[in-house]
C-alpha cells in the first residue's frame, strides 16, 4: 500500500472567517496542476434539506472546486441542520455526532488522493463532540494547521491565541502558515486592514503564506504540497 498523502488540516480563528472559500481556491489551485485533491469536512451543521436529505452548503463548494471526486456523503458524511456547534446540532434531532465517523471518514481520501484538504469546524477549540474539540481532530490526523484569518479588527488577538492554542493543545499541533482572508466587502471603513498581515507577521512564528481579496485569490503563489509536507521546528 502507498504511504498516506500529504495533507493540510484548515481551521479559522472563528466562525465565518472564509475558511470554505480558502479551502475551494486551493482545491482548485492544485487541481490545476492535474493532482487528485481530497476534500474532507468531518461534520457540518447549518444544513438545509432537499428532497428529504441534509445538504452542506460548505461542502458542495469543496467537492466542485476539486472536480467533484467521489460523493457529498464522502466529502461530509455527518450534516445537521441547526447553525449551532455540531453536538448541540446533533442534540436538537435527537442525535449525536459519531466519533469514529470523524475519523473512519478520512480513509477514502487518503487512498484515492495526491493531497488531502480537511476543513474544520470553527476554530481548534469549537466542540466536535460532547467531549472533543476540533483541535483533537487536528492532532490526531497530524496534518500541518492551516489558519484562515479575517482581514479585520482584533485578528491579531485572535490569531495569536488561536496559535498559542495549537502549541499547547496536548504535546503540540504544527501550525504550517497563516492566511490573511479579506472576507468583508472592501467599502468597509476599517482601518486595520491596512496594517494586520505586517503586524501578525511581526508577532506570529507560523508564516504569513498568502493574503486573499475579497472574493478573489491569493496575492502570491504558494507551494501547497510543501506547506502540507512542512514539520514542527
Amino acid at each position: 500500500m502507498n504511504a498516506s498523502p500529504p495533507g493540510l488540516f484548515i481551521v479559522g480563528t472563528d466562525t465565518e472567517v472564509g475558511k470554505t472559500y480558502v479551502t475551494a481556491q486551493i482545491a482548485q489551485q492544485i487541481r490545476a496542476t492535474g493532482k487528485r485533491v481530497g476534500v474532507y469536512k468531518p461534520v457540518a451543521s447549518g444544513c438545509y434539506q432537499e428532497n428529504g436529505q441534509y445538504r452542506s452548503e460548505d461542502a458542495e463548494c469543496l467537492w466542485e472546486a476539486a472536480g467533484k471526486p467521489a460523493d457529498l456523503l464522502t466529502v461530509c458524511p455527518q450534516q445537521f441542520e441547526a447553525p449551532l456547534a455540531p453536538p448541540e446540532a446533533a442534540r436538537l434531532e435527537g442525535r449525536s455526532v459519531d466519533e469514529k465517523l470523524l475519523r473512519s471518514g478520512l480513509e477514502h481520501w487518503k487512498q484515492e488522493s495526491d493531497i488531502v484538504l480537511v476543513e474544520g469546524v470553527g476554530g481548534l477549540m469549537s466542540p466536535l463532540t460532547d467531549e472533543e474539540f476540533v483541535a483533537d481532530l487536528a492532532y490526531e490526523f497530524g496534518f500541518p494547521v492551516l489558519v484562515v484569518v479575517p482581514n479585520q479588527l482584533g485578528v491579531i488577538n485572535q490569531t495569536l491565541q488561536t496559535l498559542i492554542t495549537a502549541v499547547t493543545f496536548r504535546d503540540g499541533i504544527h501550525v504550517a502558515g497563516i492566511i490573511v482572508n479579506h472576507c468583508r466587502s472592501p467599502e468597509s471603513t476599517d482601518l486595520s486592514r491596512e496594517t494586520n498581515r505586517q503586524a501578525i507577521s511581526r508577532h506570529a512564528v507560523p508564516p504569513v503564506l498568502a493574503e486573499v481579496a475579497w472574493q478573489g485569490s491569493f496575492d502570491e503563489p504558494v507551494d501547497w504540497f510543501a506547506v502540507a509536507s512542512s514539520q514542527a521546528g
